[in-house]
């Protein structure tokens, strides 16, 4: 599928909550760079913190991002991937000029039409870390976080 596709018929609601997927351009691992991920998710709790969204539960994997979060402003789905996009770019790009990162066009979204069901893609989200083989706990990999931590 066409990246450009990836935007045909995409709604976006206030109140809403969205399980969101986007990689790296070329599916390049820049997030095995730890300080890359770190400032990633600094960009990611920035929207947070301004109320942009109520995250739920994110993990960086070193070529993408799954995030699950809840819309609170009049912002579009589309407008806060971009800001996201466009934010981690920059701030990774300032921290390492040499390794010229880049998000790939568009991105993928689910809509959880129930709140009940949150918890179930939470977990389907962080073991993802897991079916990916990148650790054997999720307790030894420093990039997800959920508000489902016991």
């Amino acid at each position: 599928m066409s990246s450009d596709n990836l935007i045909k018929g995409r709604v976006s609601l206030k109140h809403h909550f969205y399980h969101v997927t986007t990689c790296t351009a070329n599916r390049l691992p820049f997030f095995t760079n730890l300080q890359c991920g770190r400032l990633l998710v600094n960009e990611m709790q920035r929207l947070h913190y301004q109320q942009q969204l109520n995250s739920v539960t994110w993990v960086v994997m070193p070529d993408h991002l799954h995030w699950l979060f809840q819309l609170t402003a009049n912002n579009s789905l589309s407008t806060v991937m971009k800001t996201l996009k466009g934010r981690s770019a920059n701030a990774i790009n300032c921290y390492n000029t040499a390794i010229k990162f880049a998000w790939q066009r568009g991105f993928y979204d689910q809509g959880i039409r129930h709140e009940a069901n949150l918890k179930q893609v939470s977990r389907y989200i962080v073991a993802n870390l897991l079916r990916a083989g990148l650790v054997a706990n999720v307790a030894n990999y420093a990039l997800w976080d959920s508000i489902y931590l016991a």
